[in-house]
């Protein structure tokens, strides 16, 4: 009984020390933004939040959408230690890889054996994209990112300043509730760029003179 005691105190205590440490992924902020100049740049847990709501959304029958909610929000876990790093950066995808991947060992030998194996195969799964759910969430993953990055052009009022977010996707959507998601984003940000006589605004004029050149800093595009 004593032994049972004590092995449930040292298992909350990992668990504990896991909860804190996902919780700095709400401090962490995503590095295409910062990279941009956005204010007040959206958090990993923010990006993961909304992909899981994509997950939960989903219409398909043929995929599992407990498993894309599970994926959701398990891809991007392992930024809490190594941060959200960018192509900019200048590690290799082998280098981010090694790091993700020690990460995730140290984070889930936090967690109860069968948790652990879980959390680490959906990891894994993700980063192979070796199922139906795993490419659907990485369509999600790029789906979330020009939807954030139209979102900001919104708030700024710079129709056009992000597009190198939106040129990054290109021929990477496949799904058709992910295409027709994009095509009606597509709509509503083309007629900010636009007046009603078909000309650009002038917020995206100066968007356009003041953006800076493309620098491959856009993060998760890979």
């Amino acid at each position: 009984m004593m032994a049972a005691a004590v092995d449930k105190t040292a298992g909350m205590s990992k668990m504990l020390q896991f909860m804190k440490l996902i919780g700095q992924l709400k401090r962490v902020p995503r590095t295409g933004w910062v990279y941009r100049n956005v204010k007040k740049p959206e958090s990993v847990s923010d990006h993961m939040y909304r992909m899981a709501m994509m997950s939960l959304t989903i219409t398909d029958p043929t995929v599992d959408r407990d498993r894309c909610i599970k994926l959701a929000l398990v891809h991007d876990m392992a930024e809490c230690i190594v941060g959200d790093i960018a192509p900019s950066d200048n590690i290799s995808k082998a280098e981010k890889h090694r790091r993700e991947e020690q990460a995730m060992k140290h984070l889930t030998s936090l967690l109860p054996e069968a948790l652990r194996q879980e959390v680490y195969a959906l990891w894994d799964e993700y980063e192979t994209q070796s199922s139906a759910e795993a490419r659907l969430v990485k369509q999600f993953d790029q789906l979330e990112m020009i939807l954030q990055a139209h979102e900001y052009e919104e708030l700024e009022g710079t129709p056009g300043r992000l597009q190198e977010f939106f040129d990054s996707t290109a021929g990477r959507f496949h799904h058709p509730d992910v295409l027709q998601l994009v095509s009606s984003m597509n709509k509503e940000r083309e007629s900010h760029m636009t007046n009603t006589d078909g000309t650009r605004t002038s917020e995206q004029s100066q968007a356009a003179d003041s953006a800076p050149e493309q620098d491959h800093t856009t993060s998760h595009t890979s």
